[in-house]
């Protein structure tokens, strides 16, 4: 009898919590804070429902900012395997890569909740501040949303999810894993269109329409994790049948 789950179950399963776990504080910032909607509002009503969060938006925030970090070793286990690397070496530490800095990217871009704007908004709220000091930190506001949030966060780190998606779809192409793949493909073209909602910001049109290809890309990059956790389940069965008809 077996005293150990093999890798590759206990990596399906840590799979499909993870899809299921960052999805949490996405539905507790769409409760408490309007999100997504929200960050495309004027500085000021931002920092006056930011406030009204307290704590626990803070907390929550923060939870979002490690669920986009733990990205990185999940890259790194999907991607990196014996026969990948020995097969389609390219492929596999190109999407080990593109979903370390993924998860980089995006963490750093959500950790502006936690240390940067929670201190603009008291400024801004505070009924001391003077008008300068006030309009300067709705200033500031804008600007970090636009760099840190905008460009990094979203921008660069959504670039990132959508290559890391792209190159291990690839992989389970040529595996035969057909489904995922499928679902995989179509999300990281989802997610990928989705990242021309910040050019157009920038262009000073409206990125509504593409905000909604990048929602429906991360509702795909749920679905297809958890397709990407039974092909892996899948495979461990077949492994062990194949193993037991081999063996003595």
């Amino acid at each position: 009898m077996p005293t150990a789950i093999p890798p590759r179950p206990l990596l399906a399963l840590a799979t499909i919590a993870y899809a299921i776990a960052f999805n949490l504080p996405y539905a507790n910032l769409a409760r408490i804070f309007e999100y997504p909607g929200i960050l495309r509002q004027p500085a000021a009503a931002v920092m006056t429902l930011f406030a009204a969060g307290g704590a626990e938006l803070v907390l929550t925030w923060h939870a979002f900012a490690l669920a986009a970090l733990l990205l990185l070793p999940f890259a790194l286990a999907l991607s990196i395997t014996p026969t990948r690397l020995a097969q389609r070496p390219a492929l596999a530490i190109g999407a080990a890569i593109a979903g370390a800095l993924a998860g980089l990217a995006q963490a750093f871009g959500l950790w502006r909740w936690v240390f940067v704007v929670p201190e603009l908004s008291r400024i801004y709220l505070d009924a001391t501040t003077s008008e300068v000091a006030r309009v300067a930190a709705g200033q500031a506001f804008t600007v970090l949303n636009l760099y840190g949030g905008v460009a990094i966060g979203e921008h660069a780190g959504q670039l990132l999810t959508a290559l890391f998606v792209l190159l291990l779809s690839l992989l389970q192409w040529g595996e035969g894993s057909r489904v995922p793949a499928a679902m995989g493909l179509a999300t990281a073209g989802a997610i990928a269109l989705g990242t021309t909602e910040g050019l157009a910001i920038a262009l000073g049109q409206s990125g509504d329409l593409f905000g909604l290809f990048t929602i429906l890309g991360f509702l795909g990059l749920t679905v297809w994790l958890i397709a990407t956790a039974i092909a892996l389940l899948r495979a461990a069965a077949d492994t062990s049948v194949a193993g037991a008809a081999t063996g003595p």
